[in-house]
């Protein structure tokens, strides 16, 4: 993407923008990488800490399979090159967090290497498009430990629980140009990841840490110089983060001044990218090979067993073709079999719960048109939650609610606008039933032919001067009617029958 940037006095200059994220994923597993400990979250302080992680001398580190396989799957669901030997190193630094005085990491020889992932960007009043990614690595490591920060008794205490929990990090090159596509491309693989079942991708939990390396440089130009912003905890921040630092640096090149090599943070109460601390000097982490592991070996043929019926490790084929459906073959399904268009088909696998209420619905009611059930899905309940500001994933509104609405819409019972009124109760009075909430606030469609036609004789009379303009040609002049039939009924009246009655009063 080019950017024009233009001060008062310099003309305009063009900028490309270059965005590369680095994912921290926590794998779902009962123990860590190394140990035993459990890897439950919010469990009290320092209580799933074992020998080994606490740096205990004479410990020593015991491969967690689960984890290699999860490792695996993540990476042949994002098309990479999964390595038949890969090893273990040691990667020194010193935190107070970090007992061993290194992590355990796979920096040199990693699990999977040159995958990509094509996905969809949605940016709102513009076309949808898809961008491919390539994922240059995909590496095991542990995590590190927790510092507790006592701002009145001015100490640091250390929680050990989080200290070898299982990570997959993922390094993605610079192939990204802009916020929305780098919030699409996490969002992609959190919805790939949780298919997997590889990963909760919790972020409030930590359970998915994103890192956006940043830089703007003029076309044929090398590379500007980076910044690189850390653990950015949602969707949307990554998208606001990326956005604001791209904006900051391109108003800092047109003024003339020079980017710092420097790592920032992310501050979204103040939506803005603050300093941590600066990248000039290069760190060495002095890595070495990990001795106590041995390197990583897989099965990489299409056998589980050898000739004495011993396994044969761990069978990356057998692992492939336990791989479930990915959420661009969900899309593509959707439209195809239910002819949706490719906005609607997105939008419903990006959001798994909508995408279970669709198929549900679909299933058990075939009769309810396609276009009705993602109109009311996508058109008003993701509005209203967005109004609300919650997740679809946090309102109220179960499958019994949705499918008893949208069978009364269908049967005529009620009609859209009381659909959304409806939404709205039952979000609030979880343990009423639709039909209850129908009688309760008197919602039922008006549908009596000759109520209707009083309602449309009524508002006739009450434009006029909508009537004269209708019958003179101006057919549009029918909208100002109708809306006042809408008000005289409280909302309620069938708007269908009542198009029909009006073309029907104003052609006497």
């Amino acid at each position: 993407m080019f950017t024009q940037v233009q001060t008062n006095k310099l003309p305009k200059r063009k900028w490309k923008t270059v965005v590369g994220l680095e994912v921290h994923a926590q794998i779902s597993s009962e123990s860590k990488l190394f140990s035993e400990s459990p890897t439950k979250y919010g469990l009290p302080v320092n209580t799933a800490v074992s020998y080994f992680d606490a740096s205990l001398p004479g410990t020593l580190p015991v491969l967690n399979r689960k984890c290699v396989e999860s490792g695996i799957k993540t990476a042949l669901a994002l098309n990479c090159q999964v390595n038949e030997v890969s090893m273990f190193d040691r990667k020194h630094y010193f935190y107070a967090d970090l007992p061993n005085g290194y992590q355990i990491t796979q920096q040199r020889s990693a699990l999977a290497n040159n995958g990509q992932i094509t996905f969809p960007v949605i940016v709102p009043g513009k076309k949808i498009y898809y961008k491919t990614v390539r994922l240059l690595q995909l590496q095991l490591e542990q995590d590190s430990g927790k510092s507790l920060h006592d701002e009145e008794l001015k100490r640091s205490l250390i929680d050990l629980n989080r200290a070898g929990l299982p990570l997959m990090e993922l390094v993605f090159a610079p192939d990204l140009e802009t916020g929305e596509e780098a919030a699409s491309l996490v969002k992609e693989l959190i919805l790939i990841m949780r298919r997997l079942n590889t990963c909760s991708c919790k972020m409030e939990e930590g359970a998915l840490r994103v890192d956006a390396n940043i830089s703007v440089h003029e076309p044929d130009q090398p590379l500007g110089v980076r910044t690189e912003v850390k653990n950015i905890g949602s969707v949307r921040s990554i998208s606001q983060a990326v956005s604001y630092e791209i904006q900051r640096q391109l108003e800092i090149v047109a003024a003339g001044g020079d980017v710092y090599n420097e790592t920032r943070s992310w501050d979204a109460e103040k939506r803005r990218t603050l300093t941590m601390r600066d990248k000039e000097v290069l760190q060495d982490y002095r890595f070495m090979p990990e001795p106590n592991l041995p390197p990583l070996r897989l099965n990489m043929k299409d056998i589980q067993l050898d000739g004495e019926n011993h396994t044969c490790g761990i069978c990356v084929p057998l692992i492939a073709k336990e791989l479930p459906e990915l959420p661009e073959q969900t899309r593509k399904d959707l439209i195809e079999t239910y002819k949706l268009n490719t906005e609607t088909g997105i939008i419903l696998v990006n959001e798994p719960l909508l995408l279970e209420h669709f198929q549900n619905i679909v299933k058990n009611f075939p009769d309810i048109p396609k276009k009705m059930i993602t109109n009311f899905l996508i058109n008003d309940l993701m509005t209203y939650c967005n109004k609300i500001n919650i997740n679809i994933e946090e309102c109220n509104l179960t499958y019994n609610h949705i499918k008893d609405i949208l069978k009364a819409l269908y049967n005529e019972k009620i009609n859209l606008h009381s659909a959304r009124r409806l939404m709205e109760l039952a979000h609030e009075h979880l343990n009423t039933n639709v039909n209850e909430l129908i009688m309760i606030y008197d919602l039922q469609q008006i549908s009596n032919v000759d109520t209707i036609e009083n309602y449309c004789l009524q508002a006739m009379e009450t434009q006029s001067k909508a009537v004269k303009q209708y019958q003179s040609g101006k057919t549009k002049a029918l909208f100002a009617i109708v809306g006042e039939v809408a008000k005289l009924s409280n909302q309620k009246a069938n708007m269908k029958s009542v198009v029909q009655c009006l073309e029907r009063l104003l052609k006497k």
